[in-house]
């Protein structure tokens, strides 16, 4: 497309007899920037304010209002809230997957990429040198019928353009990299919630397995007792075969469970090795407690759901993506305005001749640079840009929604869940009790076996629905803790990467200041509104 550019730079070559009044020249340019950058105007483009979702400040969970722990004083959530199931093992395993986690690496490795970025984006508001050029030659002449002749011939000369962020083109770039590295760490907090809930779910799957498959084979050992008696009897012509079938068809029955549950054990821990970045295998760890489903008390803020909503980091991720593409909408509307740039040439030109003299040649001055006839192409990429934020917008009130939806199901299947292992214990009281009374009667010759294998099927049927309701209240409880976003806090006090990746990337000077940077604090509020670069 056709290009405006008006050059208007002041070109002159110095010989040696004329003084060169470099200072002049340099303070007139300097005085010519403050004025251009004294008169430029507020960036184009809107100004990022925190999107409204109307429902949000008046919504409150039903599931949450209707726990009893409704009526107690609120606390708010821990940090650490795996540490309220009071189990040292599991403690120790959402350490370990926070720091060795491969998402979690790749989530710290991000941060260093977004302030990388950041350091290209404030680059655009200084001088940049465009050029810079020089060479040496060595020259001569062989004659024939005189003497040789040789001389040095040097030159140096450098380009330098500075465009001045007159409609705000560069400070919106910088705000965009601000938002953009606040979502990189956004995102470092979701991994870290992520990995947390993970670890916790994966070890509450194996303790349910493996009690699960203690009952089995409690079941099996009662069973096969009740197989060898109905053989005794049968032996000895006081019972028909088919007890002894029927026995033996229950006893091999449940013994069938034991493999299947044995696999899903061992599938179970190689998902949480590889969660914990180790290969898949056996887990030493996991011998203390085993078969004892950790059990937790329910303590959250039940009044302020608004507030744990935004805490998410899922939430706060989609919120800095929002800010970013909202500075995008300015940069493309600088787009549609002329660009002003300083620009500067610097020449030294000699030769090692004695009558020869040196050459300076320098210019400054600006260079105005406007697309005029861009037939709709510039101004059909802010509205690219402005759909692209309304894209974002959406996505947002969408995070919000499903959060609310999240919080809202957990509570709904902790609540429902917790209310039914009292009832299911009773159940397994009774069926307990009824294969006592039926093995007893069987024996005094008042019952037939068929009752003795009711009471024993329904007892195992029982025992693996209490277990697995038992499991179900420590799952939910867990995607309760994972709905309110909490576990990100003490991630932001280690160090972004694994020491060997430190080490490597050390090696090269200027990772060091990006790895030594701090992450904020988890008590500052990474808000949009709050940006640095926000005029």
């Amino acid at each position: 497309m056709p290009t405006l550019t008006v050059p208007t730079t002041a070109i002159r070559r110095s010989r040696p007899s004329e003084r060169v009044p470099a200072s002049r020249a340099v303070a007139r340019a300097l005085l010519l920037a403050a004025c251009l950058v004294a008169s430029a105007c507020a960036p184009l483009g809107p100004n990022y304010t925190l999107p409204v979702v109307p429902w949000l400040d008046q919504w409150s969970s039903p599931a949450l209002r209707s726990t009893p722990e409704n009526g107690q004083i609120p606390q708010p959530p821990q940090d650490a809230w795996w540490q309220n199931f009071g189990d040292p093992v599991l403690d120790g395993l959402v350490a370990e997957a926070q720091r060795n986690n491969l998402d979690v690496r790749t989530a710290g490795l991000h941060i260093l990429e977004a302030r990388a970025q950041l350091g290209i984006a404030g680059s655009g508001l200084y001088p940049q040198l465009q050029q810079l050029s020089g060479d040496v030659l060595r020259a001569g002449r062989n004659q024939s019928n005189g003497p040789d002749s040789a001389l040095w011939s040097y030159s140096v000369g450098l380009d330098i353009a500075w465009e001045l962020d007159f409609w705000g083109k560069f400070r919106r770039a910088i705000e965009a990299a601000d938002a953009a590295y606040f979502a990189s760490i956004a995102r470092y907090d979701d991994v870290q919630v992520l990995v947390a809930a993970q670890a916790a779910s994966f070890y509450v799957t194996l303790r349910t397995i493996e009690l699960r498959l203690r009952i089995a084979n409690e079941n099996a050992a009662i069973q096969k007792r009740s197989l060898e008696i109905t053989e005794s009897l049968f032996k000895s012509g006081n019972e028909s075969e088919l007890d002894v079938q029927q026995a033996r068809t229950q006893y091999l029955s449940t013994l069938a469970t034991i493999p299947e549950l044995e696999g899903s054990l061992r599938q179970a821990e190689n998902a949480l090795a590889t969660l914990l970045g180790r290969p898949p295998g056996s887990l030493p760890e996991l011998n203390a407690g085993r078969g004892k489903i950790p059990v937790a008390s329910f303590v959250v803020v039940v009044d302020l759901p608004a507030d744990l909503l935004r805490r998410r980091p899922d939430v706060r991720t989609a919120e800095m993506l929002l800010a970013a593409q909202s500075a995008q909408i300015g940069i493309a509307e600088a787009s549609l305005y002329p660009s002003i740039a300083l620009v500067g040439t610097v020449g030294l030109s000699a030769t090692s001749l004695a009558w020869s003299a040196r050459t300076l040649d320098w210019g400054l001055g600006p260079v105005l640079i406007w697309n005029i006839f861009d037939w709709g192409r510039l101004s059909n990429q802010v509205l690219v840009q402005d759909a692209r934020f309304q894209q974002l917008y959406e996505q947002y009130q969408a995070t919000v929604l499903r959060a609310a939806r999240e919080l809202d199901d957990a509570a709904t299947g902790f609540a429902k869940s917790r209310a039914q292992v009292a009832i299911v214990a009773d159940s397994v009281a009774a069926a307990r009790r009824s294969q006592d009374l039926a093995t007893l009667q069987y024996r005094e010759g008042l019952v037939d076996f068929q009752r003795v294998l009711d009471s024993q099927r329904s007892l195992f049927s029982q025992q693996e629905r209490l277990v697995n309701t038992q499991g179900s209240v420590a799952q939910n409880l867990i995607a309760v803790y994972k709905a309110l976003g909490g576990g990100w806090e003490a991630a932001r006090m280690r160090p972004l990467v694994d020491e060997p990746t430190q080490t490597m990337l050390r090696e090269t000077a200027n990772w060091k200041r990006l790895i030594d940077a701090p992450l904020p604090p988890p008590q500052e509020k990474l808000s949009p509104v709050q940006l640095r670069t926000t005029p």
